[in-house]
């Protein structure tokens, strides 16, 4: 009888397994969004964001995917430094490529290693820093991406920039 339990349990735990990889999945990977030519800058803007939950930008931005720009109010190459050093320090988080007005990391998920691109640009003749955070693939980020956001806007505003 108690291995009858026990199989029956394994099988049970497998089945919830199955529906809740099966859910999360529908969730997050219907349709791949990511394009390789959506990163950069383009005439002094970031690109916009697809149609999809799982992307926020400060510029040109529809209502669902609008983020304000981080301002400050120190020297630019002073700002750049202090937001590397906390881009440095978000979980999970790397730094590929970064030029005097342009930083791009990559950011993974814990669980599932899904990748986010976030970017930022510092144009020359504003006192403001632009980003861009966006899933490379699925429909919604349950909102990760705006939270990254404002949580490196937050640091960044309590380091005084």
């Amino acid at each position: 009888m108690s291995r009858l339990l026990t199989a029956f349990r394994q099988r049970f735990l497998r089945s919830i397994f199955a529906i809740l990889l099966t859910l999360i999945s529908s969730l997050i990977l219907p349709g791949a969004t990511w394009a390789a030519s959506s990163l950069g800058i383009d005439n002094g803007h970031l690109s916009s964001c697809p149609a999809s939950d799982n992307c926020v930008v400060s510029q040109n931005a529809d209502e669902k995917h609008a983020i304000d720009p981080i301002a400050y109010h120190v020297d630019r190459n002073a700002a750049r430094e202090i937001l590397l050093k906390v881009i440095g320090v978000v979980p999970r988080t790397e730094i590929v490529e970064q030029t005097d007005n342009y930083i791009h990391a990559l950011s993974k998920s814990r669980i599932f290693q899904f990748v986010d691109d976030v970017e930022f640009y510092l144009p020359p003749n504003e006192s403001v820093i632009h980003l861009r955070s966006a899933s490379r693939v699925g429909e919604s980020d349950l909102g990760v991406n705006r939270r990254r956001a404002e949580q490196i806007r937050l640091a960044l505003r309590d380091l005084n920039i």
